[in-house]
């Protein structure tokens, strides 16, 4: 965590990581068929993108979604995570749920 951080921004990260889960998707369908739920790529903290789209950071946000780092969950990954039945890293920020696979987690098939 940054040394430059202001204390609310730290309180607001504490918040977010303390809401994060794991959740199969099959729980996720309903906010999926509201288009509500948007994929963080693997590379990037999703805590951190959290705390941007929370605080409406429009620019960083914009950047990663011109770098196709998130993205709203297409129908094909939607498809795909259902019939492997994914668990996906989720934490919520309304109105959006933010899901992401990490590839590197011993517990995820």
């Amino acid at each position: 965590m940054p040394n430059n951080m202001k204390e609310s921004d730290k309180l607001l990260r504490t918040k977010l990581n303390l809401e994060t889960a794991q959740l199969p998707w099959t729980e996720l369908l309903r906010q999926f068929a509201a288009g509500n739920v948007v994929a963080v790529s693997a590379e990037l903290d999703l805590v951190e993108v959290a705390l941007h789209m929370a605080q409406d950071n429009k620019e960083q946000i914009a950047q990663w979604l011109v770098q196709d780092r998130i993205a709203k969950v297409s129908d094909a990954q939607a498809q795909a995570w259902l019939d492997s039945d994914a668990s996906l890293w989720t934490v919520v920020v309304k109105p959006w749920v933010l899901v992401q696979m990490r590839t590197n987690n011993p517990n995820q098939a």
